[in-house]
């Protein structure tokens, strides 16, 4: 079968979506089909991929404050479909291609979109009043959902804004992670000593320096633990448009921003070598960094707000209340265990979630399993 992903917000220094994209494009390979991947960029490219995934690349322009994001007109997407005669729509934006699932109505092509965020938290945090958002998250829903053959939410904080609407054709297929790429083995005693500059436990926050990310968090609960006297040291790989922000905030205290990290296997050395992950933001549905540092053998404390509360437990991460002070105790209680148990306990937790079973879901939601 001939299966096309669709993906705007895709870039060189996109995270958890373009990985998602690359596994998934990857297994549907692997298990004997043509998978085609249209994302945005500077200029059009068309090329393969090492997996086999056929790649083309779109002019978009940038988004303005997002840190380099670019979006393709859907008017241009829709022209190259047709040449493309896809056998399966796989679509991994619900915004800005939201119509893409019209169009594979209109020519009888079986059509999934991927939820990766929550839209009424979306729409509280920047636009909206809470009741308000949740109004219009649920018309928009409801629209969404009827123009496709399904929704794959990745958790089931993801799936409920459709619970609450009565979506009848919403499939969870939780994300995997890269058990061989993110490992406890690659952890560093060399690059503990280089970035922990003396400090007795080294913490990490990996990911996209964006305001849904709320990575402000992490800075202050480092702030809350040098306060009270305690020896840390934040080390912030990512950017993004809150860096200058970040940057201020954090003058006075023990973190070191690195930017953004381009080698995967450094970033996985980063997240071994770190004794626990943190991972402020409220929204995510899913969350690849956190289950990348638990596959690294890292606990993690997460938001209790997020989907990041079903994938920790208590004795590889904590799931806390939105403040600095909690997010301190949160690490506070994880450095309490002993090293070898919560390094054992955060892999063994990221074992049960692996690429190849998220990759039979999505086959199965797009009826080829």
């Amino acid at each position: 079968m001939r299966i096309v992903q669709l993906a705007n917000f895709y870039g060189p220094r996109s995270g958890g979506l373009r990985t998602a994209l690359h596994h998934l494009g990857a297994g549907y390979v692997a298990a004997g089909h043509e998978v085609t991947l249209v994302v945005p960029g500077r200029r059009r490219h068309d090329e393969r991929l090492p997996s086999g995934v056929r790649r083309i690349t779109l002019p978009a322009p940038s988004i303005p404050g997002t840190g380099g994001y670019r979006a393709v007109d859907p008017l241009r997407v829709k022209a190259l479909l047709p040449g493309l005669a896809p056998d399966r729509l796989e679509v991994s934006d619900r915004l800005t291609l939201r119509g893409m699932g019209h169009w594979a109505r209109e020519r009888g092509v079986p059509s999934v979109v991927i939820s990766h965020e929550r839209l009424d938290r979306l729409l509280a945090q920047f636009l909206l009043p809470a009741p308000l958002a949740r109004r219009g998250a649920d018309a928009a829903n409801r629209r969404m959902a009827a123009s496709y053959d399904t929704v794959v939410c990745t958790t089931a904080f993801a799936r409920a804004e459709f619970d609450r609407i009565g979506a009848a054709n919403v499939a969870r297929v939780p994300l995997g992670v890269d058990l061989a790429a993110f490992a406890p083995t690659r952890r560093d005693g060399d690059l503990r000593a280089t970035l922990a500059r003396g400090a007795d436990a080294l913490l990490v926050h990996c990911g996209r320096l964006s305001a849904e990310k709320h990575v402000e968090r992490s800075v202050d609960a480092v702030a809350e633990l040098h306060g009270a006297g305690h020896r840390v040291r934040l080390v912030v790989a990512g950017d993004g448009p809150r860096m200058p922000a970040l940057r201020r905030r954090a003058a006075d205290l023990p973190v070191t921003f690195l930017g953004f990290v381009a080698d995967r296997a450094d970033v996985a050395r980063l997240l071994a070598t770190a004794d626990v992950s943190l991972a402020p933001g409220p929204h995510e549905t899913f969350g690849l960094a956190a289950l990348e540092a638990l596959a690294s053998g890292t606990p993690v404390v997460v938001s209790e707000s997020s989907a990041l509360g079903e994938l920790v437990r208590p004795e590889c991460g904590a799931a806390v209340s939105d403040d600095a002070p909690a997010f301190a105790c949160g690490v506070q209680g994880l450095l309490s265990v002993p090293e070898s148990d919560r390094r054992a306990a955060a892999r063994a937790r990221a074992e049960q979630f692996d690429w190849p079973t998220s990759v039979r879901g999505m086959l199965t939601a797009l009826s080829l399993g």
